[in-house]
């Protein structure tokens, strides 16, 4: 018998590594093959979504999946109807928001870090992806009330709250975080393979916490050898993960910026300069700004040829968890993004966003319990969760003033005359791309 085809509407598709690496995964990952697909790509930018639409057209010819249909259109409603799953990354103005959000904070001597999903930029980024993504879940709730929303919009834990809040919409959020954090311990920590590691970690979106890491064959604990590493090999982690590691005793993503983003100490280790910005980098007169999905362009017009940086993997663990609960497997996969309503992780508000691993099957995503992380962290993870919920309601509310709270509530923010400035000038800064009814 013949399988019925999926619909998969992808939201934000004309991003060049959200959009193509979905693509590539979709037509090239082998957990999807026999399984017929109907590809919807959304974007409001007609331009680049007829870019990332030839583009998929030269993937899946690639792969030689006869199977899959893509098509594309501006109109997300009309998209929706019949979807089974509906993929969502969407942004406005991305870099140069960012920038703002980190700048202007750091203007008010607000020492924070990267600016992106934590920090007081972390306010500004949250309220712009609920403009973007509250009004996209409600309308799956209404017209395809059964379709799983799989968001990979950030702050993933901030958004996936006020889904979670807001809407009917089944969401799960997916990040790429743990399976860095494993790859890291297994090549540059352990130098093993990755399957030969029993791993559980648990906390929040980036900002999470390794409570076993074990032998995946005998069961012997191999805490105390990555303790052993990171102690004295400088190389094996940046500095503030083995700072964290020297002083609460477990591992966690290997990013200083994305840890430091929820620290008050973080730029100690990170230096106050915003990764991405000209302060970094030579200035190169010939230099010309390149819009990010340019490097596609070439592809797109057939002036160069399919390689495999077009077609390669992303290595995310969407499409995989797709092709399992359609195909009726089972498959375990180290992180998911859900509400804590299970008390997965023991000592973290049920009301909060959590992330931790589940087991994939044809029933969906179930989330697995991983009892209590250790005390201090889990205290880190819960100024958060307070940190999110006040900026949900001031979102639904248009109260400015839990928007001052949860500035005040977030570790760099050490000046109440200042939280109170940087509200107000971001507030008319970035007018045009907030709530309306802030």
């Amino acid at each position: 018998m013949a399988k019925k085809t999926k619909k998969i509407v992808i939201i934000g598709a004309a991003s060049a590594e959200f959009g193509r690496g979905i693509l590539a995964d979709l037509c090239g990952d082998k957990s999807t093959k026999n399984l017929p697909l109907e590809l919807v790509l959304v974007d409001t930018n007609p331009e680049t979504l007829e870019v990332i639409s030839k583009v998929g057209e030269q993937i899946r010819e690639y792969y030689g999946r006869d199977d899959i249909s893509i098509e594309t259109t501006t109109q997300r409603k009309k998209a929706l109807k019949r979807a089974d799953y509906v993929l969502v990354s969407v942004a406005v103005r991305r870099a140069e928001l960012w920038e703002q959000d980190f700048r202007v904070p750091l203007a008010y001597g607000f020492k924070h870090v990267l600016g992106e999903n934590g920090g007081p930029g972390a306010i500004f980024h949250t309220l712009r992806s609920l403009k973007l993504l509250i009004p996209i879940c409600k309308d799956v709730t209404r017209i395809c009330p059964k379709a799983l929303v799989l968001n990979f919009t950030n702050p993933e834990s901030r958004v996936l709250m006020g889904v979670n809040y807001l809407t009917k919409a089944r969401a799960v959020g997916l990040c790429h975080g743990q399976l860095e954090a494993r790859r890291h311990l297994a090549d540059r920590i352990l130098k093993r393979p990755l399957e030969s590691l029993d791993t559980i970690a648990g906390g929040i979106n980036h900002f999470f916490w390794f409570t076993k890491i074990a032998d995946a064959k005998t069961g012997k604990d191999l805490y105390p050898e990555v303790r052993r590493i990171l102690a004295k090999d400088p190389h094996s982690a940046p500095p503030l993960v083995r700072k964290m590691v020297e002083v609460f005793g477990h591992y966690t993503y290997p990013s200083d910026d994305h840890i430091g983003e929820y620290l008050s100490f973080g730029y100690e280790f990170t230096g106050v300069k915003w990764p991405y910005g000209i302060e970094n980098r030579k200035v190169d007169v010939k230099e010309t700004h390149m819009p990010q999905h340019e490097w596609l362009v070439p592809y797109a017009k057939g002036e160069k040829q399919v390689d495999a940086r077009l077609v390669g993997l992303s290595g995310e663990l969407t499409v995989p968890i797709i092709a399992t609960i359609e195909k009726n497997e089972r498959q375990w996969v180290p992180a998911v993004n859900v509400l804590n309503t299970g008390g997965y992780v023991a000592n973290l508000p049920d009301d909060g966003i959590v992330e931790v691993p589940a087991m994939v099957s044809r029933l969906g995503i179930k989330p697995q319990k991983i009892g209590k992380i250790p005390e201090p962290l889990a205290a880190y993870c819960r100024t958060q969760v307070s940190i999110q919920k006040l900026v949900i309601e001031a979102y639904r509310t248009g109260d400015k003033n839990l928007l001052l709270q949860a500035l005040l509530l977030d570790p760099v923010v050490n000046h109440v005359g200042n939280a109170k400035k940087l509200l107000d000038d971001m507030l008319r800064l970035q007018e045009e791309y907030l709530p309306e009814q802030l």
